[in-house]
């Protein structure tokens, strides 16, 4: 089954945020390009949301999860901070369930080939 790798939506940029940066939140133009994503990604079974504990991020698949009546679960693994190397055993945790998660750039957009018979694609709703 796939991983879905979605990356956050828009949330300006950290330089202009004053605050504590796990706390930025989705700007006007992010909200919009969240609530588009549950159309996005209509085409996939999805069971599981998976995120970095920053508001961005978990902002980012409210209305993903809204509309699949599911929850997002928050895990340190995908933050900015964690290490690549425990991103990655968490896509591992997962197995062949099929879910949407957010990660670190580093993590998210360099995953080496699954062995399983799933896949992982990554997604922007930023586009």
């Amino acid at each position: 089954m796939p991983i879905l790798l979605v990356r956050h939506a828009w949330a300006g940029h950290s330089k202009d945020w004053e605050g504590d940066d796990r706390l930025r939140p989705l700007d006007e133009r992010g909200r919009r390009q969240a609530e588009a994503l549950p159309a996005a990604l209509a085409g996939f079974r999805i069971e599981r949301l998976v995120s970095s504990p920053f508001l961005r991020c978990t902002q980012s698949f409210e209305p993903l999860a809204a509309a699949l009546g599911l929850t997002v679960e928050e895990r340190d693994e995908l933050a900015d901070y964690a290490k690549r190397k425990h991103a990655l055993a968490l896509i591992d945790e997962l197995g062949d369930t099929t879910a949407a998660l957010w990660g670190p750039a580093s993590a998210a957009w360099n995953f080496p080939s699954s062995s399983r018979s799933g896949t992982r694609r990554a997604i922007s709703p930023r586009s």
